[in-house]
């Protein structure tokens, strides 16, 4: 029996070449276009020969998945689409824990004990929202921090510099929802902005 042979739509390509890095031509293009290339060696073309060549443990333990900002920049000019940001993320995500390079491990192990990479205590947190809001209520009447407010529509996360930093950064946003009488919270609990996890 003969069977007919399988059409796949634009996007259903790219979505299989994606899976096969030995799709890759050695254009170039993907060094050529990331703004991290040449740093610390960091070239991606290498990053794919490694990881076609049997290399995955040391392409795990290698800088390069530390150094690629994860812009995609060398995905989107790929003229095979191959997906290098899901390279680079599983050879982040195989690095052991405790290999994971000093700053980022510290970050998110912070994050994971206070909610926010800096440790600020939660009390501390909480009373500097109030007292923020009661500093913008002289100039905006009614206005109050919502901190877990149920139903919401609008999640406000945080950059952890903010609160003790830069606290007044935050008026801009809290004062568009005032004018725009939009419902939103902030939380009282893991309320770091950053998303680690791109890390």
């Amino acid at each position: 029996m003969q069977s007919e042979p399988l059409i796949l739509d634009k996007r259903e390509k790219r979505k299989l070449a994606g899976e096969y890095p030995d799709l890759c031509l050695t254009c170039g293009t993907c060094a050529g276009g990331c703004p991290v290339t040449g740093v610390d060696g960091m070239d991606m073309r290498k990053a794919v020969r490694m990881a076609l060549l049997g290399l995955d443990q040391e392409l795990i333990d290698s800088r390069f998945p530390w150094i690629c900002t994860l812009c995609a920049r060398c995905e989107h000019g790929c003229p095979m689409s191959i997906d290098l940001l899901k390279m680079m993320r599983s050879a982040r995500a195989h690095r052991e824990r405790d290999k994971v390079p000093g700053v980022l491990h510290k970050g998110v192990e912070q994050c994971l004990k206070s909610g926010n990479n800096v440790g600020i205590p939660k009390e501390d947190y909480l009373f500097l929202l109030e007292d923020l809001g009661l500093e913008l209520a002289e100039e905006l009447p009614g206005f109050t921090v919502p901190v877990d407010k149920k139903g919401a529509r609008i999640l406000v996360t945080i950059n952890s510099k903010e609160p003790f930093a830069e606290p007044e950064d935050m008026f801009f946003w809290w004062k568009i929802f005032y004018a725009a009488k939009e419902s939103w919270t902030v939380t009282s609990d893991n309320w770091e902005g950053v998303n680690w996890g791109l890390f």
